[in-house]
């Protein structure tokens, strides 16, 4: 075994040994207990803190449920290093920045957990904890050819480029983390394959750290699988993603990307395949990027009539697929990466065919222009929205204000009133409140009308804070408990 030039090593000596499959029985086995004994705890022990309340739209499980499994997973992991560093002689040293900082991320995601941070808080935290990744000599410095000798020196660019990957992929995490078990079990199975790369790279360190982190994952599917009893949450999410990040850089020589970091690559495809249609559907449609929707790819399985259970193991075959042509790339050193590259773009193809993001590539124009003119109409009723909020200001009265508010909705095609064939839809206020607003009947997905109905929650918060009361006229039914901003809805 060789062990890497000490002038590459960022703290302290590192003296690897070979590790025996006892011993990996034990820092998996051993994190796996932890994690779900954990897990047990919080379900045991759950108050009102940091529950995911339903809103019926998106989140459509029945009752709250608590979104803190990632504590469990962070402390497994957490022990399992102490131990392989401390009694298993592994070494803990070179580790440290890379604990540290993903000790950072998780408290970013944990702390928004159980009082919502706002996403421009988030990214901040992220950026910030790869930047201080980065400071303490975790880097990518230069990017090696996959298909021989030689690499590129990125200077300037290093700080960059590492900062968009530490960033990127916790964010990956998070955005398919809606449906359960399957964020979790992404995480599992790219685990697996990162132990994989160190154990054939002679690298013990990182088989040890990574089998650690699939033991807490499998710990905690136990309580997430369908129907879920605990949610990763955002400390979950950002920890497994960062954990991913990190770890993969340790996978080669420091600050090279080489076959490894591509193995990842490719094991991420369905997540960042989702992220890519996520990505083109809300700038498509002229909503923000970070906009949540119900139309991720396990949405449209479901959609297709997959129950939960189907819609996961289909998304685990293909993740365990893709994990497979990865590691076909790293074996032939770069040789099968065209072929792996053709492989994602037929994915990708066939994915949004086959789940309904086109509906026919020949009508594809036809589809486009559609979509184009339902955000017209979507920039018409923003537009309406803002009036409504300026009119709360100009009026003196409820009254005065309820008429422009009516006014408005009539030419939205709304109204607070049930008409013949219309639709009722639920808006949920921050305080619990349910108001009932009616739309018509004329085949525009729901999901396109809570784009549109969004509109009014501001006005309708505003008249709350100025007037202390609703429009007259407005239907309300009965209010639900709600401690959790985050439960709002979002489409």
């Amino acid at each position: 075994m060789i062990a890497p030039n000490p002038a590459d090593i960022p703290f302290g000596p590192w003296a690897p040994r070979p590790v025996s499959w006892l011993e990996m029985s034990i820092y998996f086995g051993g994190a796996l207990v932890v994690a779900a004994l954990g897990t047990w705890w919080i379900l045991k022990n759950s108050g009102q803190v940091g529950l995911d309340t339903p809103d019926h739209r998106r989140k459509l499980h029945e009752k709250a449920i608590p979104r803190l499994g990632g504590g469990p997973i962070f402390l497994a992991v957490g022990l399992a290093c102490l131990v392989a560093g401390y009694i298993g002689g592994l070494g803990w040293s070179r580790w440290l920045p890379v604990a540290v900082c993903n000790a950072l991320i998780f408290s970013v995601g944990f702390a928004d957990d159980l009082k919502p941070l706002g996403a421009k808080v988030k990214l901040i935290g992220q950026v910030g904890t790869a930047l201080v990744l980065y400071s303490l000599g975790v880097s990518i410095d230069m990017l090696s050819n996959p298909f021989g000798e030689g690499s590129i020196m990125l200077g300037w660019w290093s700080l960059p480029l590492t900062v968009f990957w530490l960033v990127s992929i916790p964010n990956i995490i998070n955005l398919i983390d809606g449906m359960d078990g399957l964020a979790g079990g992404f995480g599992l199975f790219l685990c697996l394959t990162l132990a994989f790369i160190g154990y054939h790279g002679n690298q013990p360190d990182v088989l040890v750290v990574s089998l650690a982190m699939a033991g807490a994952l499998a710990g905690f599917l136990i309580f997430n699988l369908p129907p879920a009893k605990i949610f990763l949450g955002d400390g979950g999410a950002y920890l497994i993603g960062f954990f991913i990040a990190s770890v993969s850089l340790f996978t080669s020589n420091k600050g090279s990307v080489i076959g490894a970091l591509l193995v990842i690559i490719m094991a991420l495809g369905v997540p960042i395949l989702d992220t890519l249609f996520a990505i083109i559907r809300r700038a498509m449609r002229g909503v923000p990027i970070f906009n949540a929707d119900a139309e991720h790819i396990h949405h449209r399985l479901i959609l297709l009539g997959f129950s939960k259970g189907r819609a996961l193991a289909a998304l685990y075959s293909v993740c365990l697929a893709l994990s497979l042509v990865g590691l076909s790339v790293l074996f032939t050193k770069g040789v099968a990466l065209p072929v792996a590259g053709a492989f994602l773009l037929l994915l990708a193809l066939g994915t949004a065919r086959y789940l309904g993001y086109v509906r026919s590539w020949s009508n594809f124009r036809v589809q486009i222009d559609e979509v184009l003119e339902r955000r017209r109409k979507r920039e018409f009723f923003r537009a309406y929205g803002r009036v409504l909020d300026f009119e709360v200001e100009h009026c003196e009265n409820l009254e005065g204000f309820a008429k422009q508010f009516n006014h408005g909705l009539k030419r939205m095609g709304l109204d607070v009133s049930a008409q013949t064939g219309s639709i009722p839809e639920t808006l949920l206020l921050t305080d619990g409140r349910r108001c009932l607003v009616h739309r018509p009947k004329d085949g525009i997905e729901t999901s396109e009308w809570h784009l549109r109905l969004d509109v009014l929650l501001p006005v309708l918060e505003r008249c709350l804070e100025k007037w202390g009361a609703l429009p007259p006229g407005v239907e309300q039914t009965e209010s639900i408990p709600t401690s959790d901003p985050s439960s709002q809805p979002t489409a």
